[in-house]
């Protein structure tokens, strides 16, 4: 079986992506060119995710097949929600080559955020959960606004990284890189799921959808249900 890349691309034209294949050692070359000369007459290309499988070939037929109604005829182009692509790759068994800051499960996390972000109303909303391991609540506010997830200034963050953390760079990096005192956060700090926003409150993998509550003490998953 031989090994190889799948990636997904977006393009110019909004819900237009590209999925295809290329060799391990021919990726960057392939973006580049893709990234600046287009393809089928579509420009503004971008690398979305990509990740190395065995037996790449029949895994991107079987892509091509999943598809098959949302494809523009004879060529590599989907009319497809770029985050349902990255659901599907992300879940096979691989090295993830794009992005490099994020594990697998972090990708797949926020993709499936990303495909109901839009359900949720502008507002503000609340998590309060015990952290065993450190004896007291991470306690935090989060607005939603246009899209974003702001975890406000204030909220109580545990220091402690929890049972079943890996290596999540997104948290890792915001975590270094805001202002504390006491454990309480100094700044408004943005986030592109909810999942994510929670994950730096708590210190430990989360569920966005079930964490975060309304003022009447509903999940936001009410929302995308």
């Amino acid at each position: 079986m031989a090994n190889g890349i799948i990636y997904v691309m977006t393009t110019v034209v909004p819900g237009l992506i590209k999925i295809g294949k290329t060799g391990t050692s021919n990726f960057e070359s392939r973006m580049y060119q893709l990234e600046r000369h287009g393809y089928s007459n579509v420009v503004g290309l971008k690398r979305y995710f990509a990740i190395e499988v065995d037996d790449y070939d029949e895994k991107e037929q079987l892509l091509q097949s999943i598809f098959s109604k949302s494809k523009l005829e004879n060529s590599e182009l989907f009319a497809l929600d770029v985050n349902l692509a990255v659901q599907l790759l992300s879940s096979f068994e691989g090295k993830q080559v794009y992005p490099e800051n994020s594990t697998k499960d972090e990708v797949f996390d926020e993709a499936s955020d990303k495909r109901g972000i839009t359900v949720i109303p502008d507002g503000i909303y609340y998590l309060n959960r015990k952290i065993k391991a450190w004896g007291k609540n991470a306690e935090g506010k989060m607005q939603v606004k246009n899209g974003k997830f702001i975890v406000l200034k204030g909220s109580v963050c545990c220091p402690l990284r929890g049972k079943g953390w890996t290596s999540t760079k997104q948290i890792d990096q915001k975590r270094n890189s805001s202002s504390f005192e006491d454990d309480v956060l100094q700044e408004n700090v943005e986030f592109t799921s909810p999942s994510l926003a929670a994950a730096f409150l708590t210190y430990k993998p989360e569920n966005g959808w079930t964490e975060w509550k309304t003022s009447e003490g509903e999940p936001i998953d009410i929302f995308r249900k």
